[in-house]
């Protein structure tokens, strides 16, 4: 059995109901520039979820399954920046302490936006990976209460509330496209689209220089990367966890790895044609279908996940 599921997710919709955005879902119509082969294609609107992206469904999912002792000791964690504005979202909402461990590589613009949040925040070492170490670290030595942005069953199952409601808005959605990171967000609505529609096709779009889940659905056990390359930083850990890995292996059909430079270029399509800011993390799903890397099957309806406002996608 799998070891969150369709009901978890549901659970988790009436926790987080009232307390995080039902983001728009539109459809790509009206383009000056079609993609390739002009797909029938949604676009699920996350970059306009309340903290600026999905991460704000899993936090909150997790923030409301603790008691008021763990909430006391004040929330900690270690993100590249969009979970620890949910994070920092969620604990703003409960009048709770965060403390927000983050890499180098992580851009200014968000940890300022975490700190206009009220948390405390600290920069450690060069990736997502290094920044998580010392988050556990101190959340041992000082008894904080711990969030892991993507390898939480609370966390998975709060983003995938997405999927409910794309396939409540568009239950025509033949392809689900998701940018995939450390896997939370993938491993949550791939498993409840396919629970609720098992015909569904799910694909998973990565970096080319962090094919963390590629690398390590090919092995077939979690891979830990030499190193990372992308700047597209919500996208880079170097290693996933095994419940990540198992509901990716379970539901996801097939992961696709695009450039920087067609995230960049995909982020531009998307402020071009509908004026939306995107990081270059949300701008994956499209960049799989602009950059030829996944052609959909003729007639088929895409759906893709936009899942992060931010301004590095126009650099």
């Amino acid at each position: 059995m799998s070891s969150v599921t369709l009901d978890d997710v549901h659970a988790a919709a009436r926790r987080i109901e009232g307390r995080v955005r039902r983001t728009p879902l539109i459809p790509a119509m009206l383009c000056h520039a079609p993609l390739p082969g002009d797909p029938t294609l949604n676009l699920k609107l996350e970059c306009l979820q309340v903290s600026g992206s999905f991460k704000a469904r899993g936090a909150m999912s997790k923030l409301t399954t603790l008691d008021e002792g763990a909430k006391a000791k004040g929330l900690i964690t270690a993100s590249g920046g969009n979970h620890g504005l949910g994070v920092a979202y969620a604990g703003h909402s409960a009048g709770v302490a965060v403390t927000i461990y983050l890499p180098g590589n992580t851009p200014p613009a968000k940890a300022d936006h975490l700190r206009r949040w009220g948390a405390d925040v600290h920069i450690h070492g060069d990736v997502w990976d290094d920044a998580n170490r010392e988050a556990l670290a101190v959340a041992a030595r000082e008894g904080k209460t711990y969030i892991h942005p993507f390898a939480d069953p609370a966390v998975i199952a709060g983003q995938g509330t997405v999927s409910l409601e794309v396939l409540a808005d568009a239950p025509e959605t033949d392809v689900l496209l998701v940018s995939i990171g450390g896997g939370g967000l993938i491993s949550g609505t791939a498993m409840a689209a396919k629970a609720l529609k098992p015909g569904i096709t799910v694909i998973g779009i990565e970096p080319v220089g962090a094919p963390t889940l590629a690398e390590s659905v090919a092995a077939g056990k979690v891979v830990e990367l030499a190193s990372i390359d992308t700047l597209a930083n919500t996208l880079a850990p170097r290693r996933s966890e095994d419940i990540n890995l198992a509901l990716i292996q379970e539901n996801v059909d097939e992961i696709v790895l695009v450039t920087d430079d067609q995230m960049r270029h995909a982020a531009q399509w998307l402020w071009r044609e509908f004026g939306l800011g995107v990081e270059l993390s949300a701008a994956a799903a499209i960049a799989a279908l602009q950059g030829g890397v996944y052609a959909p099957p003729a007639g088929a309806v895409c759906t893709a996940l936009v899942c992060g406002a931010g301004s590095d996608g126009m650099a």
